[in-house]
């Protein structure tokens, strides 16, 4: 609803959501850092080996294959960066904004999530985030409440910075969304109804509607840790499709760069920013 109302108002929201969970994760990398235990870097990469999950399911553990094994898991940390330029329409200078609002959000990010990654990870060691009475999906709360005495409010916090974060993620996401909807309806690859603008906001209101139904669906009968694994999985699959189709289209089938960029855009995003698809 949020969206239909406008995107000026929604990307407002979406401002002040990402400046609670950035606060949030920066305190816990800056608070955190004290209460490093050098023992559980020791060795920083571990050695090869194999875990099997609560699950049953054999898992690679350290070296290479684990780095690997793991990248793919957390795949879906970097969805919605790309998302941006479907709101180029809506952008007063797209060439200059866009690619600073992607390789600058990319940046700022990649480095949150490495300081991040470095603390927790220094905070306990490998087999309290395995075991799920200890950690478990909630370790980030377990670790801070265990490991950095007096500081259950940072706890308590995260639960916040987590929330907000899904929120900001989903709204971003949906916004790519309904402009993909928008533009494949304009090419006449979608029913006129996706491109069905608002009589007073101005926005496409029918796409948004059906989005919302699809997705809420979605994410109510389906288990949320299949949603993530489904979500990295087919996130790293549609990067390497599109990487992989734009060199086989330069090769066989040579067409203009407007009309490659916008091809590729519209394949990409349609299985990308869509969970059910993936």
């Amino acid at each position: 609803m949020l969206l239909i109302k406008g995107t000026s108002e929604s990307s407002f929201v979406n401002a002040l959501i990402v400046i609670v969970k950035v606060t949030i994760v920066v305190l816990i990398i800056i608070l955190g850092w004290k209460f490093i235990n050098p023992a559980n870097h020791s060795p920083y990469i571990p050695p090869p080996e194999k875990y099997v999950d609560h699950q049953g399911v054999t898992h690679s553990f350290g070296g290479i294959m684990g780095i690997l094994g793991a990248a793919g898991t957390v795949f879906f940390a970097f969805i919605g960066f790309d998302a941006v330029s479907t709101a180029a329409q809506e952008t007063k200078n797209p060439k200059r904004a866009l690619p600073i609002g992607i390789l600058g959000s990319l940046a700022i990010c990649t480095a949150l999530y490495l300081l991040f990654g470095h603390v927790l990870t220094g905070l306990a060691p490998v087999s309290f985030f395995r075991d799920p009475s200890q950690g478990g999906e909630a370790s980030v709360v377990a670790a801070i409440q265990n490991f950095m005495p007096g500081y259950k409010w940072l706890a308590d916090a995260v639960t916040i910075a987590i929330l907000a974060g899904f929120t900001s993620v989903i709204l971003v996401m949906l916004l790519g969304q309904s402009r993909v909807f928008y533009s494949m309806s304009k090419d006449g690859l979608l029913p006129a109804s996706f491109s069905k603008l608002h009589p007073k906001f101005q926005t496409p209101y029918k796409g948004n509607l059906i989005i919302l139904l699809l997705v809420g669906l979605f994410a109510a009968f389906v288990p949320g840790d299949v949603v993530g694994h489904m979500t990295s999985i087919g996130t790293l699959f549609a990067f390497i499709l599109v990487c992989a189709a734009v060199i086989i289209l330069r090769k066989k089938n040579p067409i203009s760069n407007a009309s490659l960029k916008r091809l590729l855009c519209l394949c990409f995003l349609f299985w990308e920013s869509f969970p059910a698809w993936q």
